[in-house]
């Protein structure tokens, strides 16, 4: 045996010990083992040292596999384990001394394959131990797995879109539906507002163990999931708070997975709400057909009435929709009306069962409760979007509604317009219209019709707005584009009448009379107490009547019955041109209307609105108390009030200058008319009517403006083309003659009778 001493390498080896290495010799078997073992293990050693691999007789690589990466869970399944973990570790703590218990026997419940002591088949057959085993154990993952799920799962703070989106709706001053706005029909009603009958209607045909179910229905969930998974297909079984799940949280997609979320939100829904609120949530948000969602809009959409209205016969028919409303709406075709009739017999006869209804009450309804024919709830459309332009302006400034508020809906908006005014006050224009482009169609491509009818209390009662808002959204009604014209002449009498004049330097001011008389000359240069009125080019200002016709001295109630200008640009000047602007703003006209503090002013340089003029005629047909217009009387929001404030009545002008301006306007309208005058006149118990025509020097405008039984019309005509500018053109005849004046035409429709 020879001592070697292995040669240091480059690096000393980390043991710093040395290494004797045994010289081979051939044939020695005991040798030759102690050899390898010592060379392996220095190798080692040095191989895991040095990083190098070991090369040379002895020496062996190490080839160890690496150690594999450990599993990793996808992060959406970790996270679910992670949060079920934390909130199953008190369970699992309080259940860990059972589990040390059973754990034995649980181990003897470990299946032997082949059985010993069995022969054939029985060999590979479970014992009943085991057998017990794998049901006990199947419950309890199952029961495990609905705990985890039930906890991980989280009722969404969001509702679907459909679920909260309402309609606005306007009402006709007789409470009759008007039109509707929104892109779904549902209004929300407290379960309180809704009959019980109607309630128990529903729950007979779609869960009558509503009150005492827990949210699900087992028994519904197995049949609808053998459908689906066993035969392709999906059938209902829901519950009513299933069903309020699907439409307010979920889809409508007939998946394994959605009707396992359904059901988990329903349990704990069932935890959280009262069942009425569900019921209530429910009955608010199901689909019945006709673009209808909840039983409030299914009720006005079927029967014209409010849920409130509706009887217990009522109410099953519009249950039995629930169960599709395109197979059991009646009016459809005839076997929607067979299968209408059938389940509406059933569903009475089910609440006969569940003892909701007695047998003499179900014995009173054997006929079948025949729906409308069609929704009257329709669309909007012509005349009736520039009501609801005006009246929802009117409703968010009067209530207070942001546009957001406002176009979340479920709002009731109940509405001044007279139905039976609009519809001849339509009719009317209309036939101006068609008259005017059958005499002169390229001047009727130009031409403008605007009129309002409004109350002495203020109260807008119709318009007319254009021929169709979805072609012409400029409200013709409602615009201040031309200039009043000699139908301003009233502003100017009662400011006279009520402030008085001053003709005179430091002279105080004169009381004047509707006898006052005044220079009706054409012409006439007009002044002030200091002198002549000049202009900014050095001219004196003169007025003229129409036609260049002059009158001599005449009165100014005289002046206003024939419409002579010249007197009333004087008392604009002798009243003061800041006291007419009161007067006119006092009694109705908007101060942006009014035209500037110039002579013109009283010549009617003012361009206020058909609706606006129709208010200030009203002032005086209310005795001088002016009432701001509005069309809006009340507010509702799914059945609850809406605070609105309504425009209070005030003193414009006193009330025996309002009737001396009345009676004027009386004398106007018997001067201009007589033949409708005596008519009005002949009739027992008429109210004054009183009214005046308005044209312009250059002929942009022609007006008619007059009131009769308390109810003020204005109507204009006038030229322009919208898609160029806003500059009023020359009529061209469009307004007619004296004899046969346009304006006056259409407010006599309207109007009539005048009696």
């Amino acid at each position: 045996m020879q001592l070697k001493v292995e040669a240091l390498r480059k690096r000393p080896h980390e043991t710093m010990q040395l290494h004797i290495v045994r010289q081979r010799t051939p044939g020695r078997s005991t040798g030759q083992a102690t050899d390898r073992t010592t060379s392996q293990a220095t190798h080692r050693t040095t191989d895991r040292t040095t990083g190098q691999a070991a090369s040379g007789t002895g020496r062996r690589v190490d080839r160890r596999k690496p150690r594999a990466a450990k599993f990793a869970l996808p992060p959406a399944l970790a996270r679910l384990t992670t949060e079920a973990g934390r909130r199953l570790a008190p369970v699992t703590r309080r259940l860990a001394p059972l589990v040390a218990v059973v754990a034995p026997y649980a181990r003897k419940l470990k299946p032997v394959y082949p059985r010993p002591g069995r022969t054939g088949w029985r060999r590979w057959m479970p014992s009943w131990r085991q057998w017990i085993g794998i049901v006990f154990s199947t419950i309890g993952l199952t029961g495990l797995f609905l705990v985890v799920a039930y906890a991980a799962t989280d009722i969404p703070e969001n509702l679907n879109t459909y679920a909260t989106q309402q309609d606005n709706v306007y009402f006709w001053s007789d409470g009759t539906p008007m039109a509707r706005t929104g892109w779904v029909q549902r209004q929300a009603m407290p379960l309180k507002d809704i009959p019980e009958d109607v309630r128990w209607a529903v729950l007979a045909a779609e869960n009558e163990s509503f009150y005492s179910d827990p949210g699900i229905s087992f028994k519904g969930i197995t049949r609808a999931l053998w459908r689906t998974v066993g035969e392709g297909d999906t059938e209902g079984g829901s519950t009513i708070t299933q069903q309020y799940v699907k439409n307010v949280y979920l889809t409508q997609n007939q998946t394994v997975s959605r009707k396992f979320t359904e059901a988990m939100i329903s349990l704990k829904l069932d935890n959280r709400m009262s069942k009425d609120k569900i019921l209530e949530g429910y009955l608010n948000t199901s689909w019945f057909g006709r673009g209808t969602y909840g039983i409030q809009r299914a009720a006005q959409a079927y029967y014209g009435k409010d849920v409130s209205d509706l009887n217990v016969s009522e109410a099953a028919f519009l249950a039995s929709l629930l169960k599709g409303a395109g197979l059991y709406d009646p009016t459809l075709n005839p076997k929607n009306h067979d299968r209408a009739v059938e389940r509406w017999s059933w569903i009475l006869d089910r609440m006969v069962k569940i003892g909701k209804l007695s047998p003499a009450e179900r014995a009173r309804y054997k006929t079948f409760p025949e729906p409308l024919k069609s929704n009257p709830l329709y669309d909007t459309g012509q005349q009736s979007d520039y009501l609801v332009e005006l009246a929802s302006q009117y409703a968010k400034k009067a209530a207070h509604l942001s546009d957001k508020d406002f176009d979340l809906g479920g709002y009731q908006i109940y509405t001044t317009f007279d139905r039976k005014r609009e519809a001849k006050l339509t009719d009317v224009v209309t036939k101006a219209r068609k008259d005017a482009k059958a005499k002169d169609p390229n001047a009727a491509k130009t031409a403008h019709y605007g009129a309002a009818s409004v109350a002495a209390d203020g109260r807008i009662l119709a318009v007319y707005g254009g021929p169709d808002h979805r072609t012409q959204g400029f409200n013709e009604s409602n615009a201040s584009t031309v200039p009043a014209g000699s139908a301003f002449q009233p502003f100017v009498y009662a400011a006279g009448l009520e402030h008085g004049v001053v003709k005179r330097r430091d002279a105080p001011r004169e009381q004047i009379t509707p006898d006052t008389v005044y220079d009706g000359d054409d012409a006439v240069p007009v002044t002030t107490p200091e002198g002549p009125y000049w202009d900014r080019s050095g001219r004196k200002v003169a007025a003229h009547n129409d036609g260049k016709k002059s009158y001599g001295r005449i009165s100014l109630r005289k002046a206003l019955a024939r419409s002579v200008n010249t007197p009333f640009m004087q008392l604009g000047m002798d009243t003061g041109l800041d006291q007419v602007r009161q007067t006119a703003e006092a009694a109705g006209l908007l101060s942006s209307s009014i035209g500037p503090q110039v002579p013109a002013l009283s010549q009617g340089s003012s361009t206020p609105s058909a609706i606006r003029m129709a208010n200030g005629y009203a002032t005086f047909a209310a005795g001088g108390m002016h009432t701001e217009p509005y069309s809006v009387r009340r507010i509702t929001r799914n059945g609850s009030a809406v605070r609105l404030e309504t425009p209070a009545a005030s003193r414009a002008v006193g009330a025996q200058v309002a009737q001396q301006v009345t009676d004027a306007l009386a004398d106007a309208f018997r001067t201009a008319h007589p033949t409708a005058a005596s008519a009005a006149a002949a009739t027992p118990a008429t109210a004054v009517v009183a009214g005046k025509a308005g044209t312009t020097e250059d002929d942009k405008a022609a007006w008619y403006v007059g009131t009769a039984r308390s109810v003020s019309t204005a109507v204009v005509v006038y030229r322009m083309d919208l898609a160029k500018s806003l500059e009023p053109l020359p009529l061209k005849g469009l307004a007619g003659t004296t004899a046969d004046n346009v304006p006056y035409s259409i407010w006599a429709g309207a109007m009539a009778p005048l009696g």
